[in-house]
């Protein structure tokens, strides 16, 4: 029996039981985690060459500090960028999500970042803030952008590395699982619910295959993008109230260092949005890693996408980033998620369960890339596994489209962003369930369930999802 349940161990679960526990709270907490501790998360690609598509899940997008953190580990510090003197811009990242838009003022939520950021400061992260000198020169690259159409934001970020964000992450482990109750390797299947209010979940585990219920008045789903479809079913099955909600769908992109050397320099990681036409969708580029490495993730039915990593110490030759296109879906259509995941599943059946990699050029050309194509190619691919192909045979043309316009502008502001040999890999797709609708302590119409992080659609990104696990302790304690 305990008083709060909290699904999942990412960012925004953490910081629930972090705060819970610096408010002295008497609640009992306990954690439920289908991933592992972080010292067991590794990735057999760097030693196998393949991706081995681990069991019970995937090690990069489950365990404890959830997918984000595990990746790249970048914190981006919203509370100190210029860009938000103006409130009317106050940018979240991604899809800008409506945590700060309809919960708390700009004001509340600058502090609410500021206290997280301390937080993380506290167990370790890294004091130097890319992205916060050479002013002028960010403020002209802004100029060249707009003139292009393209939004170039700067947001300053602390960048942990992948290595170094296990080291932060296992020092919070550390002290949570001092005062709370955490179990891994253990997946929810069920929230028990009599009444219109929860009274616990089911969850079972996933080694041995026992199934238990946990007993608890309060429940917060605190899953992430990893559980986004999870949460779909579940939503449905309770009559969960939601919004269509939407999905990231596109590539990712790899080009030699030296021509992103002056973003690299000068923010680490540009963020850049735009709506191109002919479609005018909001396209927009995610997780620039400089020096850093193109890898894969594997998310249910053993669908595998394309990510990035970058590490604090080991270097390659080449940046990658994302080019994501939002697509928002209108009544009667509701199933975002089965939509990207059909994509995946078409992409990964043409590269034989593989991420599919192609030059820039070849697309142009309206041709497949060859594999000694991309032997010979002056860009060489950090991600060894992925076979040379056509991505348009499983990206839609509106996403293609919007793509390579993106490219197009891009390159007018950043010399060589539109070269042949660049690479594009596919698919990268960033789900997220139809959003949950919630009140303003974040509970949902089934009494005692809360949901806060990215997979209900409430934030996005390690930094506010992090905020919104401070502020639900907050609630929780309150109430």
């Amino acid at each position: 029996m305990y008083d709060v349940i909290i699904i999942g161990a990412g960012p925004a679960g953490i910081f629930t039981a972090l705060e819970l526990i610096k408010l002295k709270t008497s609640k009992k907490v306990l954690i439920i985690e289908q991933g592992k501790k972080i010292e067991n998360r590794t990735c057999p690609i760097e030693k196998t060459g393949k991706c081995l598509k681990c069991k019970p899940c995937c090690n990069i997008t489950s365990g404890f500090s959830g997918a984000g953190a595990f990746s790249d580990g970048k914190l981006l510090s919203y509370h100190l960028s210029l860009y938000n003197e103006n409130e009317d811009n106050f940018y979240l990242g991604g899809n800008d999500g409506s945590f700060i838009k309809q919960y708390l003022s700009t004001q509340e939520i600058k502090d609410l970042l500021k206290y997280t950021d301390d937080i993380y400061l506290d167990f370790g992260a890294d004091k130097h803030l890319e992205g916060i000198d050479r002013r002028d020169e960010i403020l002209e690259l802004q100029r060249k952008a707009k003139k292009e159409d393209l939004n170039l934001i700067d947001i300053p970020l602390r960048h942990l590395g992948t290595e170094k964000a296990h080291v932060l992450y296992k020092k919070i482990e550390d002290f949570i699982s001092e005062k709370v109750d955490i179990i891994y390797n253990t997946t929810v299947t069920d929230i028990v619910i009599k009444d219109g209010k929860t009274n616990g979940v089911l969850a079972k585990d996933l080694l041995t295959g026992d199934e238990k219920e946990y007993k608890a008045g309060k429940v917060i789903i605190a899953v992430g993008r990893k559980g986004a479809g999870w949460l779909e079913k579940l939503c449905k099955e309770h009559k969960i109230e939601t919004r269509i909600g939407s999905v990231d769908i596109g590539i990712r992109y790899e080009l030699p260092n030296k021509v992103m050397q002056q973003i690299n320099e000068l923010l680490y990681e540009g963020k850049v949005i735009a709506y191109p036409e002919p479609f005018k969708d909001k396209v927009r580029t995610f997780c620039q890693n400089p020096g850093g490495f193109v890898t894969t993730e594997v998310y249910d039915d053993g669908v595998t996408l394309v990510n990035g990593h970058s590490y604090k110490d080991r270097k390659s030759d080449n940046t990658n980033l994302a080019i994501l296109v939002s697509h928002h879906f209108t009544y009667p259509f509701d199933k975002p998620i089965e939509y990207g995941e059909n994509i995946a599943k078409n992409s990964n059946s043409i590269a034989l369960g593989n991420i599919i990699v192609q030059r820039l050029g070849d697309i142009r050309r309206g041709k497949r890339t060859w594999k000694e194509e991309l032997d010979n190619n002056s860009v060489r691919p950090t991600l060894k596994t992925a076979v040379a192909g056509d991505i348009t045979y499983a990206l839609g043309y509106r996403t293609m489209t919007d793509i390579l316009e993106f490219i197009r502008k891009m390159d007018k502001v950043v010399e060589g962003f539109a070269n042949p040999d660049n690479l594009l890999y596919a698919p990268e797709i960033k789900f997220y369930s139809n959003e949950l609708i919630v009140d303003k302590n974040f509970e949902t119409n089934i009494k005692g369930v809360y949901s806060i992080g990215d997979g209900g659609g409430l934030t996005t990104g390690l930094m506010m999802a992090s905020a919104s696990g401070v502020k639900m302790a907050r609630i929780l304690e309150n109430k």
